[in-house]
């Protein structure tokens, strides 16, 4: 059916730009097709010497969920790649409008036209990509315009949920994964508005996924370390036959 691979589980500017986790993003294969979500600082650097032989002329699309430099620093970088520095237009680009224009666009003008196609993600709409669909089924409260993934084939269903302070909304918009992503960056509640542990509890015991990845963590996760806490989880929660999995850099799942 596919895999996931964590390019990198860092998340939180000190984490990254430390590099003390890497920020490489996520790589997806659904039904043969090869999707990027979020290519942080090093992405490039981390697809091309991963031991899972990775190509990124590979890619078919690129997702940026939102434009902050840990989910989009490489992007330019990826496009450059993908297309061989322009000479084979290929490969699409999935992306919140404020990533492309406004004061502060992310991806350079001048790449644009190497890619095959750019589209400007909105909330609720759904997208094709020869036997994988995905929606954007709300919009995250963030900073920036932010949105999470919902990818669907005939055979199965992953959410994504990217950076946003915890809402209730967010239970009714992923309830239909059975593979469920979250960047969880706090291991408390705070002002910042990022999921905490408090709200990654929620999120599985409304949810009830099959199996919960935790990644794109911030420095008080890897204080309490990742592995421990995806333990705790899966104690607390071994009633809902729900798999808690602490990513690291590298990680891959076969669906």
């Amino acid at each position: 059916m596919g895999r996931i691979i964590f390019l990198g589980s860092g998340g939180a500017r000190v984490v990254v730009f430390k590099q003390i986790r890497a920020s490489g993003g996520i790589w997806l294969n659904l039904n043969n097709k090869n999707l990027l979500i979020d290519p942080g600082p090093g992405s490039l650097v981390r697809i091309v010497s991963s031991k899972h032989n990775l190509n990124p002329t590979s890619i078919n699309a690129v997702l940026l969920s939102h434009k902050h430099l840990d989910h989009s620093g490489d992007v330019n970088n990826i496009i450059e790649a993908i297309t061989i520095g322009g000479t084979e237009k290929r490969g699409i680009l999935f992306a919140p409008y404020d990533a492309l224009e406004g004061d502060d666009p992310v991806v350079y003008r001048y790449l644009r036209d190497y890619l095959e196609k750019i589209v400007i993600l909105k909330e609720k709409e759904v997208y094709n990509l020869n036997g994988v669909s995905f929606t954007c089924p709300i919009r995250h409260q963030h900073r920036t315009e932010t949105y999470g993934f919902l990818f669907k084939t005939d055979k199965i269903k992953i959410g994504y949920i990217a950076d946003t302070k915890f809402f209730n909304g967010l239970i009714d918009a992923y309830k239909e994964s059975e593979f469920l992503i979250l960047n969880v960056v706090r291991e408390k509640p705070s002002e910042l508005d990022h999921l905490s542990l408090e709200d990654v509890r929620v999120l599985i015991k409304e949810i009830k996924p099959k199996v919960c990845f935790l990644t794109h963590f911030g420095m008080t996760i890897i204080r309490k370390k990742p592995w421990v806490v995806a333990e705790e989880l899966n104690r607390e929660f071994a009633n809902l036959n729900v798999k808690v999995i602490a990513a690291n850099d590298g990680m891959k799942y076969d669906f």
